[in-house]
């Protein structure tokens, strides 16, 4: 059958008046269902659709973005500088995950790195513009004001991980707790008898609960913690090396280290090997996240793995839920995590 091309656009393209026309509705109930209202019946819903398939019709992104007063667009925003953003493996795993979650959607990604207070105050306003119709934020330390900021004003916010134990914003994390424990328990199972940890930094929740984990694994064992025995770090390889060596000159005798993060635990290892120590042989090693490095180390690293593209995934669903107003309220979750043990330990 020919399709008329009278009342097309300029660029000979269908319009949303020739598919109302067809239907043999009004251009608003063409445009309810393009944009999903519940609002139409299903033989109506059924009759427009059936009309823009026949015209071909195809609608103008931009146009149904500026009648719904969206963007189509999200904000990653990462709070760190780009060396550490493509140093850690964590934030590619994460990056996978929202971009996985967003590959059969109409929106855009847009990274974001937020290295000082004017670039904090740059972005905080150009999200107050409606340039974007959410923000993700992955790495954030317990004193960023952005979450608080953004949700004052009126912009969806969904963070991995917490800045405390009483975050109210919505957030995606992991058991950070529990895998810790997971790791010393394994350690002290093996028979290690005086098992140091490296930490990462003290401003961010994610490196007090893995602190914890190691604490609450050592008494449950019957065995106090030492403060020797922790050495700070940044999540960093340097700060691993750097803290191995500090553990060492402190307490040469131990034989097992728990690192909080896989680029610690390589900077460690690194460390140990400088020093003549044999991984497993003289010092056990585990590390956190089970990134694509804890099976390429050698020895291969036994590591807690946390869901990283899980958690990219998880935060875009309750995200685009929030934007929408579809979700549950203020959506907290905490996946689980489990230990993958290999050689080093």
């Amino acid at each position: 059958m020919a399709v008329s091309r009278r009342g097309a656009g300029r660029d000979g393209r269908p319009t949303l008046e020739q598919v109302a026309a067809r239907a043999g509705v009004g251009r608003g109930t063409v445009s309810r269902v393009i944009n999903g209202s519940p609002r139409v019946s299903e033989r109506t819903r059924a009759a427009v659709e059936q009309a823009i398939a026949d015209l071909g019709y195809v609608p103008h992104r931009a146009a149904r973005a500026l009648a719904a007063n969206r963007s189509d667009a999200i904000a990653l925003v990462v709070p760190e500088a780009e060396t550490r953003l493509f140093a850690e493996p964590y934030f590619s795993g994460i990056i996978r995950g929202v971009s996985a979650e967003l590959a059969d959607t109409d929106i855009q990604l847009l990274l974001t790195l937020i290295r000082t207070p004017k670039e904090r105050a740059r972005f905080a306003q150009y999200a107050a513009s409606h340039r974007v119709d959410g923000v993700l934020l992955v790495s954030v330390h317990g004193d960023d004001p952005m979450p608080d900021q953004l949700a004052e004003m009126g912009i969806p916010v969904v963070m991995n991980g917490r800045r405390s134990s009483g975050e109210m914003v919505p957030h995606v994390d992991c058991d950070n707790v529990g895998g810790a424990q997971l790791a010393v328990e394994h350690l002290l199972g093996r028979g290690r008898s005086t098992v140091a940890t490296i930490t990462g930094p003290a401003d961010m929740y994610v490196a007090r609960c893995r602190l914890d984990g190691y604490r609450e694994a050592l008494r449950a064992a019957g065995r106090e913690p030492e403060e020797e025995l922790t050495a700070k770090g940044d999540f960093s390889e340097e700060s691993g090396h750097a803290a191995m060596h500090q553990l060492l000159r402190r307490r040469p005798s131990l034989d097992a280290v728990f690192c909080a993060s896989d680029l610690m635990a390589i900077g460690a290892r690194r460390a140990l090997r400088e020093l003549g120590r044999s991984v497993p042989g003289d010092v056990a090693l585990v590390g956190f996240d089970d990134s694509a490095l804890a099976r390429h180390m050698d020895p291969a690293l036994t590591s807690v793995r946390q869901p990283m593209e899980g958690m990219g995934r998880a935060m875009t669903r309750a995200l685009l839920a929030e934007i929408s107003d579809a979700g549950p309220d203020r959506p907290r979750l905490v996946l689980p995590t489990e230990l993958v043990r290999r050689s080093s330990s």
